[in-house]
């Protein structure tokens, strides 16, 4: 909580075609983020961009819609992340629901099939009986496995949101907004997003053969799209925006499948409360423990399990996993927390990417682990675990500044011969190498982010949207703060900084910091913040400080009111 960091406030900005009846300060946090105009504000379904503009989303779904009718056995390829078993479980719901009564699905194992839809998978599938493969969140690099299913005479669509390579998969169609040939407005939309698109340009296939199919609300499905849309840490732009929200409100109003409502009461999360960071670090990381150390099968059948007996089942088993991916990773962070400190550097000694490896490390975990690694030394990292194919399966986190799947794939450039395997995004990628290649990976890595990162992307810069006076601490304020949401990735919620007087501290749980604090207003208010240094705070020698932090409603023992939560504590006097 003490990081040497700079802050950096966010400049006023032109704020005259927003509803002047709104406080300036919002008009200011919204404008900040890219919303100028009234319109858009306006969060309803009718603002969607057209299924019509995503290239071969109409091909598609008249080949689905065939499958239909000859009720042809149709196998859904995941993928073991939220994404992948929201985007599942979807297609399997709305699939049955509109008739098809062979539907199946099968996730790749991380630990032996790899990612994707690869000739393992194909091979599963067949064993199943599929007549008809569709990958949802996944597919686009997956050459071999598409090969596979055409030589096994079997059509592929491909649904996936991942950036597409030079050449694309021969499948029969390719779904996804970042393909070269699409012009779909929304390249961030994530992979269960592509999938609705999909379902949505299918329901038009059953409404030109007035088909009872074409009654289906398929609005009722939106928890799942808003719930694997925040997983993914997609941007929020204007169409996810649409997406979650409209997922939120439908949760919020108790009309959510009882998968969903089990997670919520697993995590003690009051659905009419709900927030969309709550489906980020709460629901998402239990659906994906499952993945990460056991079954993604887990994930995806208490999304689709229709009792809710079932459904509490199926969500403490996910909750159970999660303690244990939490564990691991506790350990593992541990473990690299101190590789980095035995390399006696300071920070700015450290090299701008850091490249982890240490036996014993778990494959499912070590993506968490770099993401950690990256937010404590603010470096772009890439942490390695031993596959069960003897091959090292890595997973890359980036900071602002390097774009991770590029830097992979200019590596890839240069030595042709180092990487097995790539895919992902700007700010995360997954690789996988021979155990031998490994220091030579790294060098030519940290080689390619010496010459791309600028010296300012490695200092770590927090910017907020400024101080707050004494009429924004109400619960007034930040009720109206968080009806302007969803906030999230590519839309964050309000960060601001002030100075304040610290009237109380004390540790509660663990190694949390409560404090009673306050205001240059006069204002007393409470504050918490997570994960302190136990062997720093609570330092009651310490009168003043700055904190940076979010504005909450902490709701206890029937009372509400205001609190900040911390994000960084900064000693003053």
């Amino acid at each position: 909580m003490t990081d040497a960091l700079t802050l950096q406030r966010r400049p006023e900005v032109d704020v005259s075609d927003l509803p002047a009846e709104m406080p300036w300060i919002l008009r200011q946090l919204l404008a900040r983020r890219g919303i100028t105009t009234a319109e858009q504000l306006d969060l309803r379904l009718q603002r969607l961009p057209h299924f019509a503009q995503l290239h071969d989303a109409e091909r598609a779904a008249k080949r689905l819609w065939l499958a239909i009718e000859r009720q042809e056995h149709i196998c859904i390829c995941g993928d073991f992340d939220a994404d992948g078993a929201t985007s599942t479980a979807l297609m399997v719901s709305v699939l049955r629901a509109m008739g098809a009564q062979q539907v199946s699905y099968c996730v790749p194992n991380r630990f032996t099939d790899g990612y994707g839809l690869s000739p393992n998978v194909v091979s599963y599938a067949q064993q199943q009986g599929a007549q008809l493969l569709l990958t949802v969140d996944s597919g686009i690099s997956c050459h071999a496995g598409v090969d596979a299913a055409n030589a096994a005479g079997l059509d592929v669509i491909i649904t996936d949101h991942h950036l597409a390579g030079a050449e694309l998969p021969k499948a029969y169609a390719i779904v996804n907004p970042n393909q070269p040939a699409c012009g779909f407005p929304s390249k961030s939309i994530a992979g269960v997003g592509v999938a609705f698109y999909v379902l949505l340009a299918l329901r038009a296939q059953a409404r030109e053969r007035q088909h009872h199919a074409a009654q289906l609300n398929l609005a009722e499905w939106l928890d799942l799209v808003a719930l694997g849309t925040v997983a993914d840490v997609v941007k929020l732009d204007g169409t996810n925006r649409v997406l979650v929200q409209q997922g939120l409100q439908r949760i919020r109003a108790g009309h959510c499948r009882p998968g969903i409502q089990a997670l919520l009461q697993v995590t003690q999360r009051e659905p009419e409360r709900l927030q969309a960071t709550d489906l980020g670090f709460a629901l998402a990381p239990r659906i994906n423990a499952a993945g990460r150390l056991d079954d993604m099968a887990i994930g995806i059948e208490c999304l689709l399990s229709e009792d809710i007996n079932t459904a509490t089942e199926l969500a403490a088993q996910l909750n159970d996993l999660n303690a244990e991916r939490r564990s691991i990773e506790s350990e593992m962070r541990e473990s690299a927390a101190s590789y980095v400190a035995d390399l006696q550097l300071t920070e700015a000694q450290l090299p701008p990417l850091l490249v982890l490896h240490e036996a014993g490390w778990h494959q499912g975990v070590v993506g968490i682990v770099a993401g950690r690694v990256k937010e404590q030394f603010h470096r772009p990292t890439i942490t390695f675990a031993a596959g069960d194919d003897g091959l090292l399966k890595g997973s890359a986190r980036s900071i602002p500044g390097l774009h991770m799947r590029d830097l992979l794939e200019r590596v890839h450039t240069l030595q042709p011969n180092l990487i097995e395997r790539f895919g992902g995004h700007a700010m995360a990628a997954g690789l996988s190498l021979a155990p031998e290649n490994l220091e030579a990976f790294k060098q030519a890595a940290v080689a390619v982010a010496e010459e791309w990162l600028e010296a300012e992307a490695l200092e770590r810069t927090i910017v907020t949207d400024g101080s707050l006076d004494a009429s924004c601490f109400t619960q007034g304020f930040v009720e109206q703060l968080q009806r302007l949401g969803p906030w999230g990735q590519g839309f964050p919620e309000p960060l601001f900084d002030d100075t304040f007087e610290l009237v109380q501290q004390r540790i509660v749980g663990k190694n949390h910091l409560k404090m009673v604090v306050r205001s240059s207003d006069g204002i007393i208010l409470d504050a918490i913040a997570f994960n302190v240094d136990t062997n720093v705070w609570p330092d009651l020698a310490l009168r003043e400080a700055q904190l940076v932090y979010k504005l909450q409603l902490n709701h206890f023992r029937g009372r509400t009111n205001v609190q900040l939560l911390v994000e960084h504590l900064l000693p003053l006097r």
